[in-house]
């Protein structure tokens, strides 16, 4: 049975990322892992030095306090979490999925997420999380390291849920946009749905026949498809026809193939991720 991992911290996206991993579960007939993960910082008591700032007795009666607060901080971290994850079962159960695992482990999304990965077959995320502000222009610094880490396809969850029926996989014939046709071709993920194949750009004879390629390999599959090249830039070309369009779902490689990984999430995808205001499946 495929697995999804669900990385969830409680916050505003916590529903929203719940309802799109409900809804990838059904279509794959998957399992799902729901990961909280308690900061480590909670469980280590502060050790600056005092020294100088206050007496000596002072000082050690402040330094017990601190221990009985850090001890404090790191209970409420725990109980946060098993409510985080009970509301997560809760939400799941009224989806209608039975078999979730919930799991609450210590350590950082960023530094744990590659061992948590090898077991699943598709990662959902929300694009911010709760120590991210809402506004639009910034996302979840977790979210950064988990697309450039893993190595399965990753679900970035909008701020709300809307079933999925238009798809449009911004297409640059680079390894990202040819693994998601591939997984679109071969997966149950997206089975329905319309797909538009869109590249911007010239229209080289590379991009051309990679484009011909996946048309035909997707209608082989099933999809209804349309295809087309379009001049300008890609954040500009592929923004507005999310909107004319009506787009539920962007699908793109996370970075592109002409692209310097100067930024951990390729320039074109961190702006798309950041101004259309629907989920993206992201490959690497």
């Amino acid at each position: 049975m495929p697995n999804i991992l669900v990385c969830t911290d409680g916050s505003a996206y916590a529903s929203s990322v719940y309802d799109h991993a409900a809804w990838a579960a059904q279509r794959l007939g998957a399992s799902i892992h729901v990961l909280h993960l308690v900061d480590p910082h909670h469980e280590t008591v502060s050790s600056a030095d005092l020294t100088g700032a206050i007496g000596l007795g002072a000082k050690s009666a402040l330094m017990e306090e601190l221990v009985q607060l850090e001890a404090t901080k790191a209970k409420l971290a725990h109980a946060k979490g098993r409510v985080i994850l009970e509301a997560a079962r809760e939400h799941l159960a009224k989806a209608g999925i039975a078999n979730v695992l919930a799991d609450q482990k210590h350590g950082s999304l960023a530094d744990s997420i590659e061992a948590y990965d090898a077991e699943a077959d598709l990662v959902v995320i929300g694009k911010r999380g709760e120590n991210t502000s809402l506004d639009y222009k910034h996302l979840g610094s977790n979210l950064e390291r988990v697309v450039r880490t893993c190595t399965h396809p990753v679900l970035v969850a909008a701020r709300v849920f809307k079933p999925v029926k238009r798809v449009l996989l911004a297409y640059d014939a680079g390894p990202g946009s040819e693994r998601a046709v591939d997984y679109i071709a071969t997966q149950a993920l997206l089975k329905g749905c319309s797909i538009h194949l869109l590249s911007v750009g010239s229209g080289d004879a590379r991009i051309s026949g990679g484009m011909t390629a996946a048309k035909t390999k997707l209608e082989t599959a099933g999809y209804a498809v349309t295809s087309d090249i379009q001049a300008g830039h890609p954040i500009e070309v592929i923004g507005a026809q999310v909107k004319t369009d009506g787009i539920d779902l962007l699908v793109m490689g996370a970075y592109g193939h002409m692209k310097i990984r100067h930024l951990l999430i390729g320039s074109t995808t961190a702006t798309l991720l950041r101004t259309c205001a629907i989920p993206a499946l992201l490959f690497r």
